[in-house]
């Protein structure tokens, strides 16, 4: 073991004070860190009112619109008529077209008829004096003869009576609402109805099997159009889905962010150079340029869509021309910057040779920085991808205001998962492909 004397620790001592005279910030920064946070936390609780907001919160909401995103609901409805029979009526968009006959309705011999809800475990039998609801494992009967329905026996948990009617919460699989004289069914499907042709199609309801043979080789079910053609075309135009429309605006929201972004760039780049100081030595207009930028980019671009929204109506030109002001002082700050940062032995040697100030910028200042504003521009485009669409919640185009009127049914939430999913993969593509172009012109690596 080595024994260090009072000199030697002496000289250690004032080799490195900064690790034995450690001032009070260094020693209890940490500390401090740690209780600051904890304060913040505590204030914010307080202030945003947590626990009210938690135990008030519409849990049971977020379960319901995930079933929705994922399924869809069939509302048969039978009708007790005066004659003891049972009348049975759709909506009139149903999924299941014009003249439904599913294999989970059966008529019985004594005339009533039994809707499988979800399998044998839970079924609906209907009847012109009573209904029977079976499920976890117990049916129950409700009588519907009298002047308001009436549960036979005792009243199971998932099974609520009310005044005029009688409501049965089967879960996922639906729901059952039972009165005197009609009995309404809400059977839940997983998966998205007609996605590929809708109830009006020529091709709906037909075997995967047919329907590919009917385009390869079958009879023109049109005599004017192949049946490839009227395929694309049934797809195209689905009434229920809009394939055409939602693509037609998915598109519209590239192009106002390409656009916005390429507009914003080609502006911001010359401005750049005057806004610099070290490139323009002109104080004053160094801090004019930089305070217009950060007008600019100050106002969120959704304040500017609804400006411009106003001024140029709705649109994908009030998109992009909001995405282009926005990008203009956002490019504009960091172009500058960039400038300004840049190392000035190139340009001084480039000077140096008698250069004039455009061969100077050219080649003493664009190799340094095209590389890193192309990097920065197309991070911005990218998101700016995301951007255009909550834009055009607003007006300003694109598949945000599509998005956002299906939000507003509070009904196709089917609708809004197949927006959100393309929009997920339109930005995931985008991502992957700006990060593949930026690592290139930086010259790294991608892992």
């Amino acid at each position: 073991m080595t024994v260090i004397d009072a000199n030697r620790m002496h000289e250690i001592e004032t080799r490195y004070p900064e690790y034995f005279h450690r001032s009070f910030r260094q020693r209890f920064s940490g500390l401090m860190v740690v209780i600051v946070t904890l304060l913040y936390s505590l204030y914010a609780v307080w202030f945003f009112d947590l626990p009210k907001l938690f135990a008030e919160a519409h849990w049971e909401r977020v379960g319901i619109y995930l079933s929705q995103w994922v399924s869809y609901d069939v509302q048969p409805e039978f009708r007790i008529e005066g004659d003891g029979s049972i009348d049975i009526r759709y909506p009139r968009f149903s999924p299941l077209g014009d003249n439904p006959h599913p294999d989970w309705l059966v008529n019985n011999p004594d005339g009533s008829i039994t809707v499988s809800i979800s399998g044998t475990s839970r079924s609906v039998t209907v009847s012109k004096s009573e209904t029977i609801v079976t499920a976890h494992g117990v049916s129950v009967p409700v009588e519907v003869s009298s002047g308001a329905p009436k549960v036979v026996g005792p009243v199971p948990g998932w099974m609520t009576v009310y005044d005029d009617n009688v409501l049965a919460d089967l879960g996922f699989a639906g729901n059952v609402s039972i009165s005197v004289d009609r009995v309404k069914i809400r059977k839940r499907f997983i998966g998205w109805a007609n996605f590929i042709f809708d109830t009006q199609s020529s091709f709906f309801d037909k075997p995967v099997g047919e329907v590919v043979s009917l385009i390869v080789s079958g009879l023109r079910i049109k005599p004017d159009q192949s049946n490839l053609s009227l395929a694309f075309d049934d797809i195209w135009n689905n009434s229920e889905w809009q394939h055409g429309d939602v693509w037609t605006k998915l598109f519209q929201t590239i192009v106002m962010a390409f656009l916005g972004t390429l507009l914003g760039a080609l502006t911001a780049f010359p401005l750049a150079f005057m806004a610099a100081r070290n490139i323009t030595p002109n104080r004053l207009l160094n801090q004019v340029l930089k305070r217009f930028f950060d007008f600019l980019r100050s106002v969120d671009m959704l304040i500017w869509a609804l400006f411009l929204t106003r001024a140029f109506g709705p649109g994908p030109l009030a998109g992009s021309g909001a995405i282009f002001l926005t990008e203009t002082g956002s490019l504009g700050k960091l172009y500058s910057e960039g400038l300004e940062n840049i190392d000035n032995k190139p340009r001084e040697g480039v000077r140096s040779t008698g250069a004039s100030n455009m061969l100077v910028h050219r080649y003493g200042i664009m190799p340094q920085i095209v590389p890193v504003f192309v990097s920065q521009t197309l991070y911005q485009w990218e998101s700016n991808v995301r951007g255009a669409t909550i834009i055009g919640a607003v007006g300003a185009g694109g598949i945000g205001l599509k998005l956002w009127e299906a939000m507003r049914t509070n009904a196709n939430w089917e609708n809004v998962a197949y927006m959100v999913i393309l929009i997920l993969i339109v930005v995931f593509l985008f991502d992957a492909a700006s990060n593949a172009l930026r690592h290139r012109l930086m010259g790294t690596k991608t892992h």
